[in-house]
């Protein structure tokens, strides 16, 4: 995906973060993220956003440390007002992506074409992993774009895969655990992904949609659903989403790849 498909991308699912917080309430329990409620995912979601766009305003050389979960949650703006502060918050970190020189050089954290299409991607998929959770909390499952899932999907595994060493699953037997590949498959674009470990990393690549017969266990559903399963915002049944082979292999990736905040 391009970088303005990325802003338009950060555009809808932030707006549909808005409007199903709205649904649900400010008191409801968010379920994929206990004990949070949506006054916190909102607190989070918009602390992030600010966080971001000082990247592309401040260019600076290192990663801004964060506040802590604890600081974000605890502090900012009153209750009544966090809707309107959400809001304002995803706004202008739109207008400055969309806005910021192509060639602009700040930190970033995982590999990239530029700065801006690192930051435009990251805070595009933070926003529509975090729309699942608003609506989580409304009592719907989102339905994203099969390309933008794709795109998700391939930054979860070939980014943040990349980055993590290899945790065997709880009550595995690490050296079978270790040799065992994870296929992953998006049915409906045709995308693909393997993931092995090799002395103690995950070595994730891109892959061709045939068939890998030597695929120890294998993901697969249209890219949406998987999206969603791959980032713990849905079990097999809701996600629709198929798993085959020996689930050894695909505990060690969800026991691999935990995405937290700092």
């Amino acid at each position: 995906m391009e970088i303005a498909e990325h802003i338009a991308s950060l555009r809808r699912e932030g707006d549909l973060l808005a409007s199903a917080a709205m649904r649900a309430g400010l008191a409801a329990a968010v379920p994929p993220c206990p004990p949070w409620l949506v006054k916190d995912l909102l607190r989070h979601t918009g602390y992030v956003h600010r966080w971001a766009a000082q990247h592309i305003t401040e260019c600076p050389a290192q990663i801004i440390a964060g506040s802590s979960e604890a600081e974000i949650l605890g502090g900012g703006v009153a209750d009544a007002d966090l809707l309107a502060w959400f809001r304002d918050g995803h706004a202008a970190l739109t207008q400055t992506l969309a806005t910021a020189d192509p060639a602009v050089e700040c930190a970033t954290f995982m590999p990239a074409p530029s700065a801006l299409a690192f930051w435009a991607r990251r805070q595009a998929h933070e926003t529509a992993i975090h729309r699942a959770d608003a609506d989580s909390a409304a009592g719907t499952t989102p339905e994203y774009p099969p390309e933008f899932a794709a795109d998700g999907i391939d930054e979860l595994i070939t980014g943040f895969g990349r980055r993590r060493k290899y945790q065997p699953a709880v009550g595995s037997d690490p050296n079978a655990a270790d040799g065992g590949r994870l296929r992953v498959l998006a049915t409906d674009t045709g995308d693909a992904w393997s993931i092995e470990a090799h002395e103690g990393r995950l070595q994730p690549r891109r892959d061709t949609g045939d068939a890998a017969p030597d695929a120890a266990c294998t993901v697969s559903g249209p890219a949406s659903g998987v999206y969603l399963y791959l980032w713990n915002r849905a079990d097999v049944a809701r996600a629709g989403v198929t798993v085959t082979g020996d689930p050894a292999v695909l505990a060690s990736w969800q026991a691999s790849v935990r995405v937290r905040w700092g």
